[in-house]
């Protein structure tokens, strides 16, 4: 089945017309759901089937980011709030033991949440490690500020997650946390020495290299591209990402509307497949943008087909869970990182 290389948000609950015609001619890989898709869990169930049944593919891959805390975009009333990941990098201080649990119970249960739905990729874990002085973007996201414990606490909810039978999106791969910009607005760049950057961002990426799926960072890395942000860059997907870290899996970009991106929509897609990426990320639902992506991004071939292949193929089953259960021990162990705090 031939699809295009690129991702695609849509406008509303519903499909347009157009909209519907767009998907069936462009046939993008996947979708990617945000809040102003989501009223109610039928409405949701109907939206998903009819953006597969547009590009006639049952197994055609749904993304979002439900992470908890301030990026959750299934929320009460219809579903339950989850921790940041900020609480699971207190709990892993009081004894590393629980921090993992804490995680990998959150992520369990949202996966859970999402694939009654059909939602089938969540955009977690984050592997950002950041710095004072960043922006507060990533903030209370991330898990803590040592790439270990940062790496550690991600392979529990990838665990989470794959358990659940959701597939997990490893980001913002080579680091976002010292950014100093929030890249929906404007284009961060880091002057940190490569040493640094080593020893530090890249080294809480690297143990999770075999993840299926990474998303780019819309960040500059001075000391390795001063001209490209590691989207755009081919030196920093080549070198770093598919180099240093070793990442294999299936590589997407950060979203090619934010603001971080110079030039035409159509400019940028260029610039990211040229670059190395094996996907286009496009969020905002606006269909003139989709269609300037449709028109930039190739047939997916080659190694990007044999990665976005493999990445589906590793999608286990949902294990059993007791739901009840696994939310009162998830609860009882976020108060205790609030004792603590």
């Amino acid at each position: 089945m031939i699809t295009r290389a690129f991702i695609s948000g849509v406008s509303g609950f519903t499909l347009t017309a157009d909209e519907r015609a767009f998907l069936r001619a462009e046939r993008p890989w996947g979708f990617i759901l945000f809040k102003r898709n989501i009223d109610t869990p039928t409405q949701v169930l109907e939206l998903i089937t009819e953006l597969r049944t547009s590009v006639d593919n049952s197994g055609a891959p749904v993304l979002i980011d439900q992470e908890g805390g301030r990026v959750q975009r299934f929320a009460p009333p219809h579903w339950p709030a989850y921790p940041p990941g900020a609480v699971f990098g207190a709990l892993y201080d009081i004894d590393p033991r629980l921090g993992l649990t804490a995680a990998r119970l959150s992520a369990r249960l949202i996966a859970a949440d999402l694939i009654e739905l059909g939602v089938t990729v969540d955009c977690l874990p984050l592997a950002d490690v950041p710095v004072a002085g960043a922006d507060a973007v990533i903030g209370n996201r991330a898990y803590g500020t040592e790439p270990g414990k940062v790496a550690a606490i991600a392979r529990a909810v990838t665990e989470g997650l794959e358990q659940g039978g959701v597939l997990p999106v490893l980001k913002h791969i080579p680091g976002h946390g010292r950014a100093t910009a929030d890249t929906h607005f404007r284009l961060p760049v880091v002057d940190t020495p490569r040493a640094e950057l080593e020893r530090t961002d890249f080294a809480a990426f690297q143990p999770l290299a075999d993840l299926p799926m990474a998303m780019t960072a819309h960040v500059v890395f001075s000391a390795l591209d001063p001209a490209q942000p590691a989207t755009t860059s081919a030196t920093i997907i080549e070198q770093v990402i598919r180099g240093q870290i070793g990442f294999q899996g299936l590589l997407m970009s950060d979203d090619v509307s934010m603001n971080a991106l110079a030039g035409s929509i159509a400019e940028r897609t260029r610039a990211i497949v040229s670059a190395g990426c094996d996907m286009v990320l496009h969020c905002n639902g606006t269909l003139d943008e989709m269609r300037e992506v449709a028109r930039e991004t190739p047939e997916l071939a080659g190694k990007a087909l044999e990665r976005a292949s493999r990445a589906l193929a590793s999608r286990k089953a949902a294990q059993p869970l007791d739901r009840a259960a696994a939310r009162a021990e998830l609860d009882e162990l976020v108060r205790r990182a609030e004792v603590s705090a």
